[in-house]
């Protein structure tokens, strides 16, 4: 009987990372669930079991401890799916350097060091990396400085890994999602909501209105990717970026007045 694969998940306790959790909890992985937040790492790991470690993954040392529990406790590891992130709001000239600093530890960093502390495991097993990026990897939103920094810059760590790593058996891949209903997205439909006294549904309909699917990315669907990325049917992908966005980073910008022009004759 093969041994099951383990699987890391950082920000596991909500959004992405959860979904993802559940689905390699069907698929019968060992699990190992990591966040900053205990409580929804505890109240997830009842629901489908999993090693809870609490903790940053953007702090190099916080790794060493968790690096030696997983291999104490399951021997292996298979899969990290660096789900980890953040916010970073605001122009350049808005952004505080307190403000720099938290976008890109949040979003570069927890990336850099989990990757950095699984792959002696990693390279043992011939595993595999998927980092979430975002569209603001590819483009850049208003006001959202350090995140489109950071979120630019893994696309650079993800290059940089599946080339020195490769060689030894690691893929790294990564995705790019745009707009996927989850708690952090809810709260950034806020000020949508309160300027245009609208629902968060109605929010959501308003930012996907020129998305060609017209609609978010479930977190489960996100989960998905990241399940085709890891799998042995993905075997042939490194270095790769996914874009998982409903279509939105293939739309012509400056030929939106022609389409709301149609609607308007509509």
């Amino acid at each position: 009987m093969p041994e099951l694969r383990t699987v890391v998940i950082t920000g596991a306790g909500t959004g992405i990372g959860a979904a993802c959790a559940r689905l390699y909890a069907a698929e019968g992985a060992n699990l190992v669930l990591i966040g900053r937040r205990r409580e929804p790492l505890e109240t997830l790991a009842e629901d489908i079991g999993g090693l809870v470690l609490v903790g940053d993954a953007a702090c190099p040392t916080t790794w060493d401890g968790f690096v030696e529990q997983i291999r104490t406790r399951f021997g292996r590891l298979d899969v990290l799916l660096a789900c980890a992130g953040g916010m970073g709001l605001g122009s350049a000239t808005e952004t505080q350097p307190s403000a720099w600093e938290a976008a890109l530890r949040s979003n570069l960093d927890s990336a850099f060091y989990s990757a950095r502390a699984c792959l002696p495991l990693l390279q043992e097993s011939a595993g595999n990396i998927v980092l979430i990026a975002s569209i603001a990897s590819l483009a850049a939103g208003p006001h959202v400085c350090g995140y489109t920094t950071a979120k630019h810059a893994l696309l650079g760590l993800n290059r940089s890994l599946a080339r020195d790593y490769g060689p030894h058996g690691v893929r790294v891949n990564a995705i790019c999602p745009g707009w996927v209903r989850t708690p952090m997205a809810d709260e950034e439909m806020q000020a949508l909501m309160q300027f245009h006294g609208e629902t968060l549904q109605q929010a959501y309909d308003r930012v996907c209105a020129d998305v060609p699917l017209r609609r978010p990315a479930s977190a489960q669907e996100i989960a998905n990717a990241c399940r085709f990325l890891a799998s042995p049917d993905a075997s042939i992908i490194t270095g790769a970026t996914l874009v998982a966005d409903g279509g939105s980073s293939i739309v012509d910008v400056p030929t939106l007045a022609f389409s709301r022009m149609e609607a308007t004759d509509a």
